[in-house]
């Protein structure tokens, strides 16, 4: 086995790297940690897994998302001492199920360990899981915070009330009991992946939901209880996108899968951008008695406005725009909106002037640009969205600050 590496510094050198293990021992687990930001916690979360693991053979799988804060080339630094450490630096595409699923199919161990790298799951309990995986002869463990010898740690009220919610909806597409349906901890056979994948929706961030939801039949588990720990570097992932996510998992899975997680939010918004829309016309038609051509002028670009916000915050957020980039992006939005916007206007205008009433020329008019917009959008807005640049000066601060030593 390579010899023990302590992970006290480290340094960074390379933009980023795909480390090839060399041969060693049959591995016994692998553990797939999905990053975004969180460069402190990488030589942490090593010397624990390390500790944590010892008389087995191990490989920790990095699957990074491009992460501004140079996440990438301190996990490549580490991986160039110790051929147990592996990274897939993942450029233009982002999401915690994606990235779980790349990292489990890319190792040959036959069993597969998936856990945070921000430091809150327990990952003294990993002997534990994969002991009772192979004498039990299960298809998954599950690391859980509701049953017995869990616990929620220092969670809040609402987020406690958040995860309990969570957990009652997804009951209703897991075919199996399962306490913490939300938990991101869990261990599984590589043969039980390989029965699932291609039935997975491979979106969102609550992937085990995903793998049960998958199943064809109910899963042989179990659950080991932790206690959920604090972070102490970075900050959450949770926030209003992710529950959203969460729900068009849920129903899509009801759905037999029909309904992409994306082209869900999209649609989410654009129904919201037509409520708008028609609230905006009403309001310029009948209360400012503007004249139609004008109100459904101003409606149109209100409502372009509110698409692009909400979609560049929620539906595109992989490749949103920050800071002054925001206004080329909203620019570009509009421009390949534009077509649809005058097709919405000229249409609208002409079944108006037809007898059409005006609440129904309007939503003619808004389903017509919005079939133009929903294609084009993602292409020419944010499909051309330029790369955000890292920031150099902490880039310098880090090759200069950090080393890595044995």
């Amino acid at each position: 086995m390579a010899s023990v590496c302590r992970y006290n510094e480290f340094d960074s050198e390379s933009k980023y790297a795909y480390p090839i293990r060399s041969a060693g021992p049959r591995l016994d687990l692998a553990i797939v940690l999905p990053t975004y930001k969180e460069r402190e916690n990488i030589p942490l979360v090593l010397n624990k897994l390390d500790d944590a693991l010892q008389g087995l053979a191990w490989e920790a799988i990095f699957v990074d998302d491009d992460s501004p804060d140079g996440t990438a080339e301190i996990v490549s630094a580490h991986a160039r001492l110790d051929s147990r450490v592996r990274l897939i630096h993942r450029i233009g595409r982002r999401g915690l199920s994606s990235a779980c699923i790349e990292g489990m199919l890319a190792t040959s161990a036959p069993v597969v360990a998936v856990m945070d790298a921000d430091l809150q799951h327990d990952e003294t309990i990993l002997p534990v899981m994969l002991r009772r995986l192979q004498l039990e002869s299960l298809d998954l463990v599950v690391g859980t915070r509701n049953a017995e010898g869990g616990s929620m740690g220092e969670f809040g009220r609402a987020r406690r009330f958040l995860s309990r919610s969570g957990q009652k909806i997804s009951h209703s597409v897991c075919r199996s009991k399962v306490t913490d349906p939300m938990s991101g901890f869990f261990l599984l056979r590589q043969s039980f992946l390989q029965e699932v994948v291609r039935e997975m929706q491979g979106q969102g961030f609550k992937i085990l939901v995903d793998l049960l939801a998958s199943s064809p039949r109910p899963v042989r588990l179990a659950e080991v209880g932790y206690t959920f720990r604090s972070r102490r570097f970075g900050e959450s992932k949770l926030d209003v996108v992710v529950g959203l996510e969460y729900v068009f998992l849920i129903l899509n899975s009801l759905l037999g899968g029909i309904i992409p997680v994306q082209l869900a939010l999209y649609l989410l918004i654009g129904a919201l951008g037509l409520a708008i829309h028609l609230v905006t016309l009403l309001t310029l038609v009948q209360a400012v008695h503007l004249h139609f051509v004008a109100a459904q002028l101003i409606a149109t670009f209100v409502a372009m406005v509110e698409n692009f916000s909400l979609n560049n915050r929620i539906t595109f957020r992989d490749r949103r725009f920050a800071g002054t980039q925001i206004f080329s992006g909203g620019a570009r939005f509009v421009l390949a909106c534009g077509f649809g916007a005058w097709a919405n206007v000229v249409f609208a205008h002409s079944l108006w002037q037809s007898g059409t009433e005006w609440y129904l020329a309007g939503l003619a008019g808004i389903v017509l640009g919005s079939v133009w917009n929903l294609s084009i959008s993602s292409l020419f807005t944010w499909g051309l969205r330029t790369r955000t640049r890292r920031d150099e000066t902490t880039q310098t601060a880090f090759a200069d600050e950090v080393k890595v030593s044995r």
